[in-house]
């Protein structure tokens, strides 16, 4: 399994372009937002959106605890917040889906001006991968990424 800093890195290809970059500083945190928003509208007795905040916190784990803890007390302050919102009476699944799909839309716009296939085309685990990347600066500021990982956007 590749490293953070070999992740960022591998990422890096495909997000040179300064458009496509803040296309992606914007975006990956809506789509992130959204799907979460999404899986906690879904009906049922099980937390959607928690087992998969628990899932990806995982993954993050095996790269870097620190950054699996950072993303995991993120998430959950985006879960509270989606939860007050859907117990306010929000249509949490409707609002969610039109972000996630406008987002979405957004992110091929970026990498259409960068003329590159997004990362996740070559491997789905770049999809975990966006959250991180576009939290470079925050990772470098807290020290959980060495000055030596790449730090172009």
């Amino acid at each position: 399994m590749m490293t953070l800093p070999q992740w960022l890195e591998a990422y890096d290809e495909s997000h040179r372009h300064p458009f496509n970059i803040a296309m992606h500083k914007l975006c990956v945190p809506l789509i992130v937002l959204s799907l979460l928003g999404m899986l906690m509208a879904l009906p049922g007795p099980l937390p959607w959106a928690w087992l998969a905040v628990l899932a990806g916190v995982a993954w993050y784990w095996r790269l870097s605890r620190q950054a699996a803890l950072v993303m995991a007390l993120l998430c959950s302050v985006v879960l509270l917040l989606l939860s007050a919102a859907q117990s306010a009476g929000w249509p949490l699944g409707y609002l969610s889906l039109l972000v996630f799909a406008l987002a979405w839309a957004g992110q091929f716009v970026g990498h259409a001006r960068e003329g590159r296939k997004p990362s996740f085309t070559q491997d789905l685990q770049f999809l975990l991968i966006g959250p991180l990347w576009t939290l470079r600066a925050l990772w470098l500021r807290l020290g959980l990424i060495d000055r030596e990982t790449p730090t172009k956007p």
